[in-house]
């Protein structure tokens, strides 16, 4: 937590975020008394113009999210894009984002990467990763704990078993843990030991 995004939460007049109460203790913890509205994938279409309506009134806002940058595979894009639509201006705060120490803790190249989110759970899936497979960069995905092992073993069959890997769990936070090797060893390393938290899954590219 920098010291201008606290000076940025004591100044706006409202603070969007995810969580009410996960943010909440966040500005408890600083002694910052603001409003808090939620603004979240579950609503943000819903309450998006009110919003813009309010900052092209003279409003000002912050959007937080409970972990990681707004925007990056988070609440976010929709708002900021908006804004600029809007004339309105947007100032980002640089924060944490998981998958760049989850890059440079793997021990892949880290010059050149792709950051490919969350894959398709249905639709598209199969497509993208036969496509991603020929791919020669660095490749960095989130990913849920229920679907970690799933996705690793999808890898190993379209990338193949001996491609190297590394899963970062919960970066920065109590249980952190990074495992590093072969996408079949990473499987059957998560398959043994379920996890839970918050996941960031880095795949070696192709080699030439």
């Amino acid at each position: 937590m920098t010291l201008r995004a606290i000076e940025v939460l004591q100044l706006v007049d409202l603070i969007l975020c995810e969580d009410t109460r996960t943010s909440g203790k966040l500005l408890q913890h600083f002694g910052i008394q603001k409003p808090l509205t939620a603004f979240h994938q579950h609503n943000e279409h819903r309450v998006l113009a009110h919003l813009v309506d309010q900052l092209q009134a003279g409003k000002s806002m912050a959007l937080v999210t409970d972990a990681g940058t707004p925007g990056i595979s988070d609440p976010g894009f929709l708002l900021v894009r908006a804004c600029l639509q809007a004339g309105v201006t947007v100032s980002t705060l640089p924060g944490p984002t998981a998958f760049v120490p989850a890059l440079v803790n793997s021990g892949l190249p880290a010059h050149r990467f792709v950051f490919e989110g969350f894959l398709p759970l249905k639709k598209g899936r199969q497509t993208l990763l036969k496509k991603l497979a020929q791919e020669d960069r660095t490749m960095i995905f989130y990913e849920s704990p229920m679907r970690l092992v799933k996705t690793l073993e999808e890898m190993a069959q379209y990338f193949g078993a001996e491609r190297g890997g590394a899963v970062s769990r919960e970066l920065s936070k109590m249980f952190e843990e990074n495992v590093q090797g072969s996408l079949v060893f990473l499987a059957e390393h998560f398959k043994a030991k379920p996890v839970k938290g918050e996941i960031v899954l880095v795949v070696a590219g192709k080699a030439d």
